[in-house]
């Protein structure tokens, strides 16, 4: 029994020595924290043996821990170790390093909090390092602008933009599987995320095949065993496509294929292993459904008081879900509760922008749930949803800005 937890310590401490940090994913997010502020003293010792590689592994540890939890500490701390990088680097690959590590931490901030500057900022980032020799740093800091690429072309909308940074996320894929990179699957998620996107926006079935072989594979190669988070992944963008797809056909079993898939998702993990994960599984699934409400006010609960995107999101969803409620039942009371509640919060929410934008949207809800109940609405919240749209799109924030538009439509 011993000499079996003896080997297995090995095992986990020579996983730590890997260049392949897929193995966090089975560690909590407690767990997480305490590994990047082990590696993080570690780095800063006189004795450390590489002191370089070292300052990375804390500075990638720390952005695992704020893409789960959000963090703010921790993605100040991976931007602090990428600056030290910067500081330490004593060859051209080292300075390249560095510049990428820094680009993710401002891939990683717009991901979490928004803000399109910091995509720009990371493409600057890897701009002002130049050329590298060696090749598999040159296919890191390609997957970096294949990354940024993607996110911008979303921002765009457009259909060339799009299929640009999908040939660029291709190209992304087969130089890190060349170089045997430990982050191509990983890659290959963001590519059938990207392709699932075109081909649910311009109903291209060449992409959403690629997608569906894409999901199909990685399904096969994230274990539940050792990829929890990654297969909980995978299966919420599958979930995600067969509701969308479902939704616009019209097709109730698709519908109900989809649910099956987010309810896999989120069973792959505890919602204390990652947070930010589990959340983002229950506001994917909530879509413009009829679930139920608890689940979006623990999602809520999770992602609050942060300024991040999914926290308002989350905070969009719940609220649009308690006014179906009470509007289902004609419970005036109840809505005159709900908005009295956004009143008070507005002002406060001024000093978050996104979680400003959930409770205009709110607003406008209660207007429509009034309708239904044969109370006369209030004046028009078309100039707010205006404002909202406007305030969610310079913010990144794709999603709320679409229902704010969808909103308006309908005012």
């Amino acid at each position: 029994m011993f000499e079996f937890g003896r080997d297995l310590r090995k095992l986990f401490d020579k996983a730590r020595e890997s260049e392949d940090l897929g193995w966090v994913e089975l560690i909590g997010a407690d767990l997480l924290q305490a590994e990047a502020r082990r590696e993080s003293i570690d780095a800063g010792r006189v004795s450390c043996a590489r002191p370089f590689e070292t300052e990375r592994r804390a500075g990638a540890l720390w952005r695992e821990h704020a893409r789960r939890t959000g963090a703010g500490d921790s993605l100040d701390r991976a931007e602090r170790a990428a600056e030290s990088l910067s500081r330490a680097a004593g060859s051209d690959d080292q300075r390249v390093l560095a510049a990428i590590d820094r680009a993710q931490v401002l891939l990683l901030r717009f991901d979490l909090c928004g803000d399109p500057g910091r995509l720009a900022a990371a493409l600057e980032a890897l701009a002002s390092a130049g050329p590298t020799r060696r090749g598999w740093v040159a296919a890191e800091a390609a997957a970096a602008q294949a990354l940024i690429q993607a996110r911008q072309a979303r921002l765009s909308g457009q259909a060339d933009a799009l299929h640009e940074a999908s040939v660029a996320l291709d190209a992304a894929v087969r130089a890190a599987e060349a170089k045997g990179l430990p982050n191509a699957d990983d890659l290959k998620l963001e590519r059938a995320a990207l392709a699932l996107e075109i081909g649910v926006l311009t109903r291209d079935s060449r992409m959403l095949d690629r997608a569906g072989r894409d999901l199909s594979a990685l399904a096969e190669t994230f274990s539940p065993d050792r990829r929890p988070l990654s297969r909980a992944r995978v299966l919420g963008l599958c979930g995600a496509g067969l509701s969308a797809l479902a939704a616009a056909a019209g097709h109730p079993e698709a519908q109900a294929q989809g649910r099956m898939m987010f309810q896999a998702a989120a069973e792959q993990f505890t919602p204390d292993h990652s947070p930010l994960d589990w959340a983002a599984i229950q506001v994917a699934q909530a879509g413009e459904g009829d679930g139920p409400l608890m689940p979006l006010v623990q999602a809520e609960a999770l992602t609050q008081g942060q300024g991040l995107v999914l926290g308002a999101l989350a905070r969009e969803r719940r609220l649009a879900r308690e006014i179906a409620l009470a509007a289902e039942v004609g419970d005036r009371a109840g809505l005159d509760q709900i908005e009295t509640r956004l009143r008070d919060r507005l002002p406060a929410a001024g000093k978050a922008p996104l979680d400003w934008v959930a409770d205009q949207l709110g607003m406008a809800r209660l207007t429509l749930a009034r309708r239904t109940v044969g109370k006369t609405a209030p004046q028009a919240l078309a100039l707010g949803l205006l404002e909202a749209e406007a305030v969610a799109r310079e913010s990144g924030a794709l999603v709320l800005a679409e229902r704010a538009a969808g909103l308006r439509a309908r005012a």
